[in-house]
């Protein structure tokens, strides 16, 4: 990732919400719920549910296969807060040696790592480097093509 790749929170009307039906949905089997569910309903506005704290939110576009096993993937888009204080199992946006990058803080053997959700990416010892943690991602956005 590259700081060109930074976005912020477009300055959104202050209420903009979708509709979001009451009903919930289930991955299993569970019946047929009623058609009159999808008529009783609330809005959804995505700032209000993503962005907690706008003077301190960016977004970034991720590239790369080393957080798949966290369930982040190349081009998926991260919602990063820069109040929120990292903490072990946080997933991290930090700045190593130069280059920014998205890993999970992780004590490991009572040292600070960035981990990758890889196996094929050895955890990255944060002593050693020149590190920044710049904010933790509070939510991602992942998109199936359509």
């Amino acid at each position: 990732m590259r700081p060109s790749e930074i976005f912020h929170p477009h300055p959104a009307p202050t209420y903009h919400a979708l509709p979001h039906p009451l009903a919930t949905i289930r991955a299993g089997i569970s019946g047929f719920p009623s058609p009159a569910e999808d008529y009783v309903g609330r809005t959804l506005d995505l700032n209000e549910r993503l962005v907690k704290r706008p003077s301190a939110t960016f977004f970034m576009t991720v590239t790369g296969d080393s957080m798949e096993g966290f369930g982040i993937q190349d081009g998926d888009t991260l919602v990063v807060d820069r109040s929120v204080d990292a903490r072990p199992g946080h997933i991290v946006v930090a700045l190593v040696d130069g280059e920014i990058i998205v890993k999970r803080y992780e004590l490991l053997g009572r040292r600070p790592y960035l981990c990758s959700g890889n196996d094929r990416y050895a955890p990255i010892p944060i002593s050693d480097l020149d590190c920044q943690l710049w904010g933790v991602v509070r939510s991602v956005i992942h998109e199936y093509p359509v």
